[in-house]
């Protein structure tokens, strides 16, 4: 029976596609989501996620349900908002995250305004909006989150240095490099390209999800943050894996699936975590006395 649940999923090709581009996604999405967390920019990330969905739709009108279509669309779309709401907040007073508010908002309605109105019928929308159901994916989508994660990782490797230090010490990292401005406008770009891969994965609404939680998670455990990332990396694998099996032998969509499994995982983090967790605040160890 255990066998049955566990591996006999995964005998369908669509379904290994989904598992291979979630532990893709997991290995990718993670360091993004540390840092995302380490610079305060978690609601910005999830803003994000819903203003590529005009793109997406965009590249659904002109080429119907093609991946590379929609990709490129999402990625034109991300990286133009990102740069607005900049502007807007530079040439104004109102602050960057309250202009990326207006704009997801625009953004998003735009987006299932352009869907609905083009011909896409309920259950396409369902897929668009919360990934495939019963975890199947077809080979576009895995090639394209499978190149996302490897740019992702080989761009990130290369701004690793300057972004810990701006998390660290912004001061100093101005004072010494000009590479701080850089290494965020890269972070930006790489922020929406796993933004595009969670929406390929588990929809436009909780793809962010599998980048945010797991370094929620991860924060309860460790204030190191290569063993931060790694911890954030293991705990979205395994919330891709639990939750596909969820989506598949219940035949729901794997973006709540996936979402509600990293959530459980936040929650034992939260009462269990050694850094700042429930219990081990409530009942903290001995302290070294002098």
């Amino acid at each position: 029976m255990l066998s049955h649940l566990l591996l006999e999923p995964f005998r369908e090709e669509s379904v290994r596609h989904s598992l291979a581009a979630v532990l893709a996604l997991a290995l990718s999405a993670g360091p993004i989501g540390v840092f995302l967390m380490l610079r305060r920019m978690s609601l910005v990330g999830d803003a994000m996620a819903h203003a590529i969905l005009p793109g997406v739709a965009i590249g659904f009108l002109v080429a119907g349900l093609n991946v590379f279509a929609m990709t490129f669309g999402g990625l034109v779309a991300g990286l133009l908002i990102a740069l607005l709401a900049g502007a807007v907040s530079r040439t104004t007073e109102l602050q960057e995250d309250a202009s990326l508010a207006v704009f997801l908002l625009v953004s998003l309605a735009l987006g299932v305004v352009i869907v609905t109105a083009n011909g896409m019928d309920i259950e396409q929308l369902m897929g668009f909006l919360f990934g495939e159901t019963a975890a199947k994916m077809n080979s576009d989508k895995l090639l394209v989150i499978a190149g996302n994660a490897t740019v992702s990782v080989l761009a990130l490797a290369l701004i690793y240095r300057p972004l810990v230090l701006d998390c660290v010490d912004p001061g100093f990292l101005r004072s010494v490099s000009r590479a701080g401005g850089i290494a965020h406008l890269t972070f930006l770009g790489l922020l929406v390209l796993n933004l595009i891969s969670g929406f390929h994965a588990l929809g436009t609404l909780l793809g962010v999800g599998i980048i945010i939680i797991p370094a929620a998670i991860a924060r309860f455990w460790t204030r190191d943050i290569t063993i931060m990332i790694g911890l954030a990396v293991a705990s979205g694998v395994l919330s891709g894996f639990a939750g596909l099996l969820l989506s598949y032998h219940l035949g729901i969509p794997s973006g709540p699936a996936v979402t509600l499994v990293a959530g459980l995982l936040y929650i034992g983090s939260v009462l269990f975590g050694r850094v700042g967790g429930v219990v081990w605040r409530a009942f903290p160890g001995k302290h070294l006395e002098a």
